[in-house]
């Protein structure tokens, strides 16, 4: 082997010597032990909100379905073939509209029948009345006997019955006449059609002629716990109690009514009490059998603290919060609460006004765990320089 050979084999074995000398400096285990040491654990990242003594509405909130003012099938009162139909389906008809027509001719015959039967009647009626004064006037001079007399008497009670009867079957005949138009018996919005013209329709039948709807004002039925009966007869004592109709995932408001009437028992198999609302529906955004969340405030609690309902965990032990402190150390909390609603809950024990309390990020805490906290109320202006530390934010 020449010199030059052993030249760069020396060198190249000096290099890898230097390369793994610099190696352990950096990333030997003494070295990372001393880095962490000097580090120690990273804070966890939370977001918290500032207890301050509010106003908490008190909201009682149930689910329900939307139900018609009124609802009528209007059907036919009489035999025969629908000659016209009167209304577009989804029109909003008045009381007394006329919908659809059944085949009057029958019917204008049967009145004409009962009419002249009537009138024949009452002609007989009349001369059996001019017999009775001439019976009358001969019994008086003993022309004509007792038993005459009262014969006449009777033949005009008679007549005078029957002309009550032909009037009371001109009546019926008149009525049945009357059937044969179809009227709207209340104002509201017709649905579709049910039987089409040309149709022989009964009035034995159980199918109608179209189904109207009172929609405006229109009301839902919805049911709430049976322990809220006391509150919320105690609050419709005092008056109109407000009550709002949002829609099912309870995202978006429908219209505002009142409370009309609390269903007069509980029902036992589920504990809950129905409970009817009205309301005007303008805007027609209430259709009957839209399911609905109806929400009633009921009255407002004063100077409680009321925290998002994150805020608040729950453990084997109870209802706990983490409230961090001036030093950015996370403190478990024990907590009692009271009055809540889909979105906060009210602190009624364990948490002062002014701490800082976490409401997203307590999965990664640990009684004095030190943190970095984003301050909720901030953020929600949206403003990115409204992150801060704890100890910034006091």
């Amino acid at each position: 082997m020449t010199a030059r050979r052993w030249f760069f084999i020396a060198l190249l074995l000096v290099v890898c010597a230097g390369l793994y000398a610099g190696y352990g400096r950096l990333y030997g285990p003494n070295k990372s032990a001393d880095s962490a040491k000097g580090r120690g654990p990273a804070p966890v990242p939370v977001t918290i909100t500032t207890a301050r003594p509010t106003s908490f509405p008190v909201v009682q909130s149930g689910l329900g379905t939307v139900q018609a003012f009124n609802s009528v099938t209007a059907r036919t009162r009489v035999d025969g073939e629908v000659i016209k139909i009167l209304f577009k389906e989804g029109q909003i008809v008045k009381q007394g509209d006329l919908l659809a027509q059944i085949d009057p001719r029958p019917y204008k015959a049967a009145v004409d029948q009962a009419a002249a039967k009537k009138a024949q009647d009452e002609a007989t009626l009349h001369n059996a009345q001019l017999d009775l004064q001439r019976y009358s006037t001969l019994a008086q001079q003993s022309f004509a006997s007792r038993q005459q007399l009262d014969t006449q008497t009777a033949a005009v009670a008679q007549n005078t019955a029957l002309v009550a009867a032909d009037a009371a079957a001109l009546e019926n005949a008149q009525t049945q006449f009357d059937y044969t138009n179809i009227r709207s018996p209340i104002t509201g919005r017709v649905g579709f059609r049910l039987v089409d013209q040309g149709n022989i329709v009964n009035a034995s039948s159980q199918n109608g002629i179209v189904t109207i709807t009172q929609v405006q004002p229109i009301t839902t039925v919805f049911t709430l716990p049976e322990k809220q009966i006391s509150d919320i007869n105690a609050v419709m004592q005092k008056g109109p109690v407000q009550a709002i109709a949002y829609s099912a995932d309870g995202a978006r408001k429908l219209a505002e009514g009142t409370l009309a009437v609390v269903n007069n028992q509980v029902d036992a198999t589920t504990g809950t009490i129905q409970i009817k609302a009205t309301f005007e529906n303008q805007d027609n955004a209430l259709w009957p059998g839209l399911a609905v969340v109806v929400k009633v405030p009921v009255h407002t609690l004063d100077n409680v603290i009321a925290l998002p309902q994150s805020a608040v965990q729950h453990s084997q032990q109870g209802l706990f919060a983490y409230v961090i402190d001036d030093k950015q150390k996370a403190n478990f909390r024990k907590v009692e609460i009271g009055e809540q609603n889909n979105d906060s809950v009210v602190v009624t024990k364990g948490i002062s006004p002014g701490e800082n309390v976490v409401v997203s990020g307590q999965y990664r805490l640990q009684n004095g765990v030190t943190v970095t906290a984003t301050s909720a109320d901030q953020a929600t202006v949206g403003s990115a320089q409204h992150q801060t530390t704890v100890g910034s934010a006091r």
